[in-house]
């Protein structure tokens, strides 16, 4: 887990300086020069359309934070089922149930095959085996997700809601990545919608949300809530 907020720190810096940059630019904090034919540099102001697109921008940053930081939060309880060496016994019927649809979709994704390699104590070793960390997510993360997830493995999703919103802006990170993703709104359009005022507070609120829920995902691994 703690290569897990190491990698959240690290990307909340650099989601942090792109954002100081792009307020900079907006609010003409910082100019932006080129070297004219002269040989010497000259002030110029970003152009509009460069601006809309610097805003869309973050959204895919912020999402590229969403799904990378619930990932590796998930990825570090199947490292924590590992390193105990948990038996699947001894969990909580929910993750039994997780466990066992992970199974399921090895079969449908003829990759059951090579599960038998990695087991030589079935009941400890398929809560391991059948875990496939590129498949958990694929641009669909949102609040509504996260809630879900935590009810299948049993670690709070509560936030304070006074700093995080409950996390309502990441439905509109993800819905926003996604236009941009596929096509159906351009850079253009989403940077036109949204001030720097806005975006700075969707990010900050985004921030605190990933942070509270990996707070919780640590009390989790702490007092062994897996256990049933």
């Amino acid at each position: 887990m703690n290569t897990v907020l190491l990698d959240f720190k690290t990307r909340v810096e650099e989601v942090d300086c792109y954002f100081i940059f792009l307020e900079n630019l907006i609010k003409e904090k910082t100019k932006l020069s080129f070297l004219n034919s002269n040989g010497e540099y000259q002030l110029k102001s970003l152009e509009p359309e460069l601006v809309k697109t610097l805003k869309a921008n973050g959204f895919l940053l912020l999402y590229n934070l969403v799904e990378s930081t619930m990932r590796n939060g998930i990825e570090a309880i199947y490292d924590e089922f590992r390193s105990t060496g948990v038996c699947f016994d001894k969990i909580k019927p929910n993750i039994k149930i997780t466990i066992l649809q992970n199974l399921q979709n090895c079969f449908k994704n003829s990759s059951a095959k090579n599960i038998h390699s990695k087991i030589t104590q079935i009941s400890i070793d398929i809560i391991t085996a059948t875990f496939e960390r590129e498949k958990i997510f694929s641009g669909n993360v949102d609040a509504k997700v996260i809630r879900d997830i935590a009810d299948k493995y049993g670690f709070s999703h509560c936030t304070d809601c006074s700093k995080t919103k409950n996390g309502q802006n990441l439905l509109v990170v993800r819905e926003t990545r996604n236009d941009l993703a596929h096509g159906i709104k351009s850079f253009e359009e989403v940077g036109r919608d949204k001030t720097i005022d806005e975006l700075l507070e969707i990010k900050e609120e985004v921030i605190e949300y990933l942070r509270q829920i990996l707070q919780n995902i640590q009390e989790y691994l702490d007092n062994k809530e897996y256990l049933d």
